[in-house]
């Protein structure tokens, strides 16, 4: 099943962005064909097995709350293959541990077998009308965008930060060009629950 790329923590200034919600959980991805409709499932790395936690609650949430509308999308549009990609999470998630409480799942990502990831434009048009990751921002990425996320300014932003995403024309399977943008805040949150490990804190970044 298609992996999601490791998205860049290098800031690039002047292009054309697209911002996105960056959801503070863990990835989640869910293949779909014609025929077997959402029957295969992965974290970001493997393939989901009963041995990792949430992953019963990762897989009923996702079904429950989309298979229906998407089925209904990516049938209308004979798509061959596609691999979804989600973010499970809670009130209390952080750096990718989750707590004994109530959580949610929202999509982030489409991959298209053959076609490669929507662009931005064209995730909003197919998807934008259910709960997906919300796009703060589309413009420059200029210094005053930079430091909005940064210091937690943008209007509608969690705590995180953004995932920033650009036109690659260099690439001819659907790759966009993407960066992730962290605030301050949520830095010195994960500064203080690594303490002293410097490889934990570059790790989770």
């Amino acid at each position: 099943m298609k992996q999601y790329p490791s998205i860049s923590k290098e800031i690039q200034k002047g292009l054309s962005i697209y911002a996105f919600e960056k959801i503070d959980g863990s990835s989640i991805r869910s293949e779909w064909s014609p025929k077997q409709k959402f029957y295969k499932f992965g974290s970001r790395t493997r393939l989901l097995g009963e041995d990792q936690p949430f992953i019963n609650e990762a897989k009923e949430l996702f079904i429950n709350k989309y298979e229906n509308y998407l089925d209904e999308v990516l049938s209308k549009n004979r798509w061959e293959r596609v691999v979804i990609f989600s973010e499970f999470f809670g009130p209390n998630s952080f750096a990718g541990t989750h707590q004994e409480e109530k959580h949610d799942i929202v999509i982030f990502d489409v991959n298209i077998y053959k076609k490669g990831f929507l662009p931005p434009k064209d995730f909003i048009n197919y998807f934008g009308h259910l709960d997906v990751a919300k796009l703060l921002y589309h413009g420059p990425c200029d210094h005053e965008f930079v430091e909005s996320v940064k210091g937690s300014t943008l209007d509608g932003m969690g705590f995180e930060g953004v995932v920033a995403k650009a036109k690659n024309p260099n690439n001819k399977i659907g790759l966009p060009i993407m960066f992730k943008i962290k605030s301050n805040a949520w830095l010195e949150k994960l500064k203080n629950y690594c303490g002293n490990d410097i490889n934990k804190f570059n790790q989770l970044l």
